[in-house]
């Protein structure tokens, strides 16, 4: 990984995105497997692999709208975690090779302000259910351990 002050803007934000996707990837090695599928509290809202396929789902969409050829495959809301982790660094993948593109002319197409806020919306968007599946996890009983939870946070280490 490249010092942040060798690195141009778009690398950087480039950069940040991956430590974004490789933060979820953690978080899934962490999560309890008995708890992937299993139904949210008074049943309502998606399970921890549904809120996955939600998050790949989303990226795919975006891709679809900027007409990117050879999108990965969906995911299933019943995929496994080995799966979603597979799933998720292959649309984070075609999101970087598209991004390098959007962040170098300024736009996404039909996302407005620009092609930096946009990767913000991003993460935003990813980390809000990132947020939702630490929740989840604790209320089915089986919360992430507090180290994994700081780890979260260790963008410089991820």
């Amino acid at each position: 990984m490249a010092k942040q002050a060798d690195l141009g803007p778009v690398e950087a934000m480039l950069q940040a995105f991956a430590i974004h996707n490789r933060i979820h990837l953690y978080l899934l090695d962490n999560l309890a497997a008995e708890a992937w599928t299993m139904a949210p509290p008074g049943r309502k809202g998606r399970t921890l692999a549904a809120l996955t396929a939600h998050i790949h789902g989303v990226r795919l969409m975006w891709l679809k709208a900027a007409k990117v050829p050879d999108l990965p495959a969906p995911l299933e809301m019943t995929a496994t975690v080995s799966e979603a982790k597979t799933a998720l660094e292959r649309s984070a993948g075609a999101l970087a090779e598209f991004l390098k593109g959007a962040l170098a002319k300024g736009r996404v197409p039909g996302f407005k302000p620009d092609a930096w806020a946009f990767v913000a919306y991003l993460i935003a968007h990813e980390a809000h259910h990132r947020g939702q599946m630490t929740q989840l996890a604790r209320q089915l009983g089986y919360p992430i351990s507090q180290a994994v939870n700081y780890g979260l946070w260790e963008w410089g280490v991820r």
